[in-house]
């Protein structure tokens, strides 16, 4: 037989004795020259909760003493301040402190004085960014709770549109680029971070161990932590993630392949499913959420909605993106069909041009880009006859006109399209000249793209260690001497000081 103990009623005129919560507590600032009033303050919000949280104080025996602690602690909710301390505006002078050089316009100010006389309080509330103003006479027990609380709630409100403000700006800032891959975990957290927004959980616990969130997603076969808040943060990266947190994500990945819901999930736990056409592509999931209303949970499933919608239409860009990958790569075969290295040969053109790009400071999308773009770089000599592209010796004067056209041919088939930009301009400039001597146009090589001189200096190294139907293969040593020996003339000297540098570290492969 079971035993439920019943809670015992209060008394008139007690306060019903609420039970201690876990989530994590208001953080209270007293600032007061007078230890009594730091312990009469404490005493009169002992027991005091809101949004089922308790209060934790953080007490300054001065303005000076208030400085130091808002210089380190972090969302602090109110601070209760005296005004005559160190100094007769001390209080004063630390507002304007808080609000126009820390820039912190979410912690609700409110002014507590015993020389009203000093500091009149409507010349006070006029002049300065104050929440309250209160002669110490007045704080009783009661007026104190309830001064505290309406603080709160103004706090609790003003971070919910602030998260939701943040979250919305990193949506709508991946907008733009939902189609880039590495947007979407971008987008995933804007999304996240306007949920726990909308659950009313506020900044405070964005940052906290306590109030978290997670975003886990499926794609082909992949479970994939899209973004995460709290201790959730770092769970991609961290070595040593808690053992809740694993069961967590070892639970929604079970629920997602098997298509049911997670019912092993802790209570604390609510899961908002990613829901596309009746599949299930991943789980939201938010810490301490119970006190969802429905309202709440209609306006997050919609959002959940849209972030199944997003992921699914980023599926369908890597998809295309990759055909055109694709497409790319068997039309640079067909370029080189004729030569017996073709296919190292570009693989090899594309590993150097990205690693030279990184080194030069490229972002990792710009490189890989250059790198598979570089693949094309000889597409006009579709156009050329075999017998000057596979002849075994030096070319004609006559000849060598003829394989100059290439360039040319090149920019003529790829056209103006936006996909194949990048390999165009490396198509047309790669075999500009540094000091203006090379072709198709003869202009020096710093106006042209960087990623057409990038080309011009590894199409030249390949070339020189491996072997040709005209050549033997130099020695790498041999090789980046000429091309040394060439930087300022024929080739961008920044380029090859990066070829060099990469090959000195060891990290270009033949």
């Amino acid at each position: 037989m079971k035993l439920i103990r019943k809670n015992k009623a209060p008394k008139d005129g007690e306060a019903a004795v609420k039970p201690k919560t876990s989530n994590v507590p208001w953080k209270i600032l007293i600032v007061d020259d007078e230890p009594d009033v730091h312990a009469i303050t404490r005493l009169n919000l002992k027991s005091f909760d809101f949004a089922e949280k308790n209060l934790t104080f953080l007490q300054a025996m001065s303005a000076k003493e208030a400085k130091e602690i808002l210089q380190t602690e972090e969302n602090i909710a109110v601070a209760l301040v005296d005004v005559v301390m160190e100094e007769e505006d001390a209080g004063l002078k630390l507002v304007e402190y808080i609000r126009n050089d820390l820039g912190n316009k979410m912690i609700r100010l409110v002014i507590r004085t015993g020389q009203p006389g000093v500091a009149p309080e409507r010349l006070v509330v006029d002049r300065y960014d104050i929440d309250d103003y209160k002669d110490k006479t007045e704080l009783t027990a009661q007026k104190l709770y309830t001064t505290i609380r309406s603080a709160l709630k103004s706090y609790r409100d003003l971070s919910t549109i602030n998260a939701n403000r943040i979250g919305l700006r990193k949506i709508l800032d991946a907008a733009s680029g939902l189609h880039q891959p590495q947007s979407m975990s971008q987008f995933f957290d804007g999304i996240l971070t306007q949920i726990i927004g909308l659950c009313n959980l506020g900044e405070n616990n964005l940052i906290s161990t306590i109030s978290s969130g997670l975003v886990i997603t499926s794609s082909d076969e992949r479970i994939e932590v899209q973004a995460g808040t709290g201790r959730f943060a770092n769970i991609g990266a961290s070595a040593k993630i808690q053992t809740e947190v694993q069961k967590i994500v070892r639970t929604c990945t079970d629920s997602i392949e098997n298509g049911e819901k997670p019912d092993e999930l802790p209570e604390n736990i609510v899961p908002i499913p990613l829901k596309l056409h009746d599949k299930v592509l991943g789980f939201v999931c938010l810490e301490n959420a119970n006190q969802l209303s429905k309202d709440d949970r209609d306006l997050i499933e919609i959002m959940a909605h849209q972030c199944a919608t997003a992921l699914e239409n980023l599926r369908l860009y890597v998809d295309l993106k990759e055909a055109n990958r694709q497409a790319l790569h068997m039309l640079a075969i067909a370029a080189e069909y004729k030569d017996q290295d073709t296919g190292d040969h570009i693989n090899r053109l594309v590993r150097y041009t990205t690693q030279i790009s990184l080194e030069l400071g490229l972002s990792q999308q710009e490189a890989e880009n250059f790198g598979i773009s570089s693949m094309l770089h000889d597409i006009g000599k579709i156009g050329i006859p075999d017998a000057i592209l596979q002849k075994p010796g030096k070319l004609t004067e006559e000849e060598f006109d003829v394989m100059k056209k290439h360039p040319v041919l090149g920019t003529e088939i790829l056209g103006k399209n936006k996909w194949f930009s990048t390999a165009y301009n490396i198509a047309y400039g790669h075999h500009e000249r540094w000091d203006g001597t090379g072709y198709p146009q003869g202009i020096p090589a710093s106006q042209v793209p960087l990623e057409a001189r990038i080309v011009a200096v590894v199409d030249v190294f390949d070339a020189l260690t491996h072997k040709r139907c005209y050549k033997d293969a130099w020695p790498v040593e041999k090789a980046l001497t000429v091309i040394k020996q060439d930087a300022g003339k024929h080739f961008d000297p920044e380029v090859v000081d990066a070829l060099i540098r990469l090959y000195e570290r060891g990290e270009i492969e033949l």
